[in-house]
């Protein structure tokens, strides 16, 4: 499915050649559209598509278009929006943190819980409160890695909470929930025990859930392909993206050879899906390599007990990755541990690929449209819009391509701002918006071209992505949720 909108559709001409009695239902059609369009209701937006609606500014910052600014607890998760109502999560003494505003930036609500058990460990750059919350305008569901998964009403009335035990996993959790298929779907890939599950919105029960053994640490947020009147619940996970059935989490196919850790959401476009992935170890002229057990085991097993502690293991990229090979976090690693690690360093593969539909079981060599292993984004997803496929890699290098052949129209540019980039870019207006981890918000031209028309700086660190609603773009940096509109704008 197109992630742009259809043309604009002659209304007016439409309501002259109906008769009478159809020309109400059409305008409470045209009502439930334009309702639609103003809501952004889980990370990246309406569908995942992370695209805007209205005319946002192209210039803004501390003392430029403000609309309005409010202090925040800390968080990385990204704002959504339903009707006059934004929602956004955080974690402040000790507790997990869910508040609602309106669009003038009045404080509406607040809830908060306390976690049930320890706090699990996050990233240097993450928070416990990372993943981003999703609303079908009759609740909201927030998810919290160390607690489990709440329903609020809109005006933040618990209806449900189901505690779920914290992912094994020391850098925390990133994936966002998001609905398909009727469902709360939350993917919770970790060093031991990945699994999918779905639940159902209004109660917390499982409805279904999918073992992922196979799998380790991801961060990735699923994403709903609709295509051909299908929907597939596509899931990144490590050395495979999966499609599943969302109704029941039946697997349709797999792509094998992505990255050994998922980062970034897919998108899709023109009839295509498109997956970017990068880590550590997965690029040709970088590739970690590890000898068999047996092998390295014969050289620095010190005891001859036919397991590995840290200090049998010499300094180098694969001691660095101690912790994700002792899958139970025992402290020992294992023949088995080991040689799992050494299969995905060995399988893993970086690229940004587009993938045709239709598929079924291994599709990796019959439905792989195209794949470039050049200039790749770690965390930022990448973005289709107006018919183009647009990357940012760390260090502030875009890409623009052809979503059907992959030719690059333009590769590699430096936007000026050399930076990580954690947040992922939104297309609205003819631009595309994305912001720098040091809080630089970039806009370009939509387009062949490499044009950057701004660079906004916020003047604090900036991870999560925004969204842009009605004209307005909504901003959370380290401390603080922006509103940026032009004057005049509604």
């Amino acid at each position: 499915m197109d992630a742009n909108p259809p043309p604009s559709f002659p209304i007016r001409k439409m309501f002259q050649s109906l008769p009478g009695s159809c020309v109400l239902g059409v305008a409470a059609w045209s009502m439930v559209v334009t309702l639609q369009a103003a809501n952004w209701p889980q990370f990246r937006g309406v569908d995942g598509a992370s695209v805007g609606t209205g005319e946002p500014p192209i210039v803004f910052g501390p003392a430029t278009n403000v609309a309005w600014h409010v202090a925040t607890s800390q968080g990385n998760s990204s704002p959504v929006l339903w009707g006059d109502k934004i929602f956004l999560t955080g974690f402040a003494n000790g507790r997990f943190v869910t508040t609602c505003l309106n669009k003038r930036g009045d404080r509406l609500w607040e809830q908060s819980v306390g976690p049930s058990k320890t706090v699990e460990p996050t990233h240097r750059l993450a928070t416990p409160a990372a993943p981003t919350p999703v609303t079908d305008g009759e609740a909201v569901y927030c998810y919290f890695g160390s607690f489990g998964i709440l329903a609020y009403d809109l005006n933040g009335h618990e209806l449900w909470r189901r505690e779920l035990p914290a992912p094994v996993v020391e850098f925390g959790t990133s994936a966002s929930p998001i609905l398909a298929a009727g469902w709360v779907i939350l993917i919770r890939d970790q060093d031991d025990g990945s699994h999918l599950v779905a639940l159902n919105p209004k109660n917390g029960d499982i409805a279904w859930k999918k073992d992922r053994p196979e799998f380790r640490r991801s961060f990735a947020t699923p994403f709903v392909w609709k295509h051909d009147g299908v929907e597939e619940l596509i899931v990144p996970g490590s050395i495979q993206l999966k499609s599943y059935n969302a109704t029941n989490g039946t697997e349709n196919w797999t792509v094998t050879g992505t990255s050994r850790v998922a980062t970034s959401t897919p998108t899709a476009g023109g009839g295509m899906l498109f997956n970017a992935s990068w880590n550590v170890g997965g690029d040709a002229d970088s590739r970690v390599s590890m000898e068999p057990f047996a092998t390295f085991a014969k050289a620095h097993d010190a005891n001859a007990d036919g397991k590995l502690v840290p200090d049998e293991i010499p300094d180098g990229p694969v001691k660095q990755r101690f912790t994700q090979m002792d899958l139970n976090k025992d402290g020992i690693v294992t023949e088995v541990e080991w040689e799992e690690m050494r299969r995905m360093f060995a399988q893993a593969g970086n690229s940004v690929m587009a993938i045709r539909p239709g598929g079924h079981g291994d599709v990796t060599a019959t439905h792989l449209a195209w794949k470039t292993t050049r200039s790749l984004p770690y965390v930022s997803s990448p973005l289709f819009y107006q018919g183009h496929l647009y990357t940012m890699k760390n260090g502030g290098l875009a890409s623009c391509y052809d979503p059907v052949t992959g030719k690059p129209f333009y590769q590699d540019e430096r936007v000026g701002v050399g930076s990580d980039f954690y947040s992922s870019a939104v297309g609205a207006a003819g631009r595309i918006y994305i912001t720098a981890q040091n809080g630089t918000v970039i806009v370009l031209e939509a387009g062949e071209t490499f044009h950057v028309l701004a660079r906004n700086n916020l003047g604090e660190e900036a991870f999560a992505t925004p969204a842009i609603v009605d004209g307005t773009i909504y901003l959370r940096s380290a401390n603080t949720l922006w509103a940026f509109r032009s004057p005049g704008t509604d």
